[in-house]
């Protein structure tokens, strides 16, 4: 028979949790297998190839500061180019010019050059924003020259043939790319449109026809190209700057053409005719 404390022995053991059976794995036991810490290999090759990659962007960071030294120099005489077309008068036109385009030959020379040397042999591509402000700038210069001198755009390719006498021919020259290109015949309409008004103000107003003609074709022709551009965040932010010099251009040229019975160009001249409201010039 059994008792009642035998009968509370048995409930206790069968409500007792079961111990759980031990995991093998390969004949070992699960607890044997724990997960350990990983060492990093230090083995020979790995270092070479830790210590060529850790120069490689120690160089890299080297030439690109180097690149934006070159690319700040080539905006800055860019500049100075700009400002010497701008000098441009009726009398002095021909010289202006002359003296411009020296000036961007030596520009090309000297700075165009190093920029040039420094990429030459490399993936250029990889640094095209440390060099592309420099670029555009000289875009702008070169392309307002051609235009004061012939009336005519400075295509691309012709923009590149200039750059190739600076190149070392056994390895790949650089090329200005579409984009940056393009970003500078934007930036281009700008200083246009500042040539206009100054044109106005001397009376050379046929000028100022030709430059409001070339840069609506020029406008109308980017709103074609730029929807279908990649990358082209800049390129639109400059089209509205760009559609708001042309609307200047066109309001100038059309306030003259309207009122012109009261425009006087003669202004300040010397002109013995010339009267100011009816007024004739005292002799001293």
């Amino acid at each position: 028979m059994f008792t009642a404390g035998a009968s509370q022995k048995i409930t206790l053991r069968l409500m007792a949790p079961k111990p759980k059976p031990s995991l093998h794995l390969a004949g070992a036991r699960w607890e044997s297998v724990a997960k350990k810490p990983r060492m990093m290999t230090t083995d020979a090759s790995f270092t070479d190839a830790f210590s060529k990659y850790a120069e490689y962007l120690n160089n890299l960071n080297d030439k690109r500061e180097r690149v934006v030294k070159a690319s700040r120099d080539i905006t800055m005489n860019s500049k100075k180019v700009i400002f010497q077309v701008h000098r441009m008068g009726k009398s002095n036109k021909d010289e202006v010019l002359d003296k411009a385009e020296k000036d961007l030959l030596a520009l090309r020379n000297q700075y165009v050059s190093r920029l040039v040397k420094e990429l030459n042999g490399t993936d250029f591509w990889k640094l095209r924003r440390a060099y592309s402000p420099g670029v555009q700038e000289y875009v702008e210069a070169a392309t307002l020259c051609k235009f004061c001198k012939t009336g005519t755009l400075l295509n691309l390719d012709e923009l590149n043939a200039t750059f190739l006498p600076l190149s070392d021919p056994s390895v790949e020259p650089l090329q200005i790319n579409v984009l940056d290109y393009l970003l500078g015949l934007a930036d281009l309409t700008g200083e246009l449109m500042r040539l206009a008004i100054s044109r106005i103000s001397d009376g050379e107003l046929e000028f100022a026809d030709k430059i409001c003609r070339f840069v609506r074709d020029l406008h109308r022709e980017l709103t074609l190209l730029v929807p279908g551009m990649d990358d082209n965040h800049d390129m639109k932010t400059k089209m509205d700057v760009m559609l708001q010099s042309v609307m200047k251009i066109e309001n100038a040229c059309f306030s003259v053409h309207v009122r012109g019975s009261e425009y006087i160009p003669l202004i300040g001249s010397n002109d013995p005719s010339f009267t100011l409201m009816g007024v004739p010039d005292m002799e001293p």
